[in-house]
């Protein structure tokens, strides 16, 4: 943990020059995978930006001593649906449409996929579909046990 935490420190400045933000950075398998998951901070990410980010990260990590044995270096975007970790970065992003699941039911609901109207005092509001009838609903950011964004069908 604590050579990932170097690693981190290591390609930040690289990131930022880039105009991207580190999402996520992790070992994959036991193919000695480093997969280096990055965005915008709008949330965005685009083919060209992993391949320059990939190249300029390449020649840093190659000169790092704890990594001489074989890996295969992986730059890329986080998802259309990814994770959204924390209520600090649901804040940021502007209406988003995500999928919640709940710890208890709200409206009998346990999970629900809508557009955020709003979040405030530790509120949030949601506007979803019911059949053919657009609903609004609210609850306590304490409430929600997993969300990540969606994409709209």
């Amino acid at each position: 943990m604590e050579h990932m935490e170097k690693l981190k420190e290591r390609i930040e400045p690289i990131l930022s020059a880039n105009h991207v933000r580190l999402y996520e950075m992790k070992w994959l398998g036991s193919e000695r995978t480093l997969q280096i998951a990055i965005m915008r901070e709008d949330g965005s990410m685009d083919l060209d930006t992993c391949a320059a980010v990939s190249e300029a990260l390449s020649g840093e990590l190659d000169k790092d001593e704890d990594l001489k044995t074989a890996y295969t270096l992986e730059v890329c975007s986080p998802g259309a649906e990814r994770e959204i970790r924390s209520i600090s970065e649901l804040k940021q992003m502007d209406h988003p449409y995500v999928f919640i699941r709940l710890k208890h039911p709200v409206r009998k609901m346990t999970e629900i996929t809508g557009e955020i109207q709003g979040y405030e005092n530790g509120i949030i509001t949601i506007s979803y579909r019911d059949k053919a009838l657009q609903r609004t609903v609210e609850f306590s950011d304490e409430e929600v046990d997993f969300i990540r964004l969606a994409v709209r069908i």
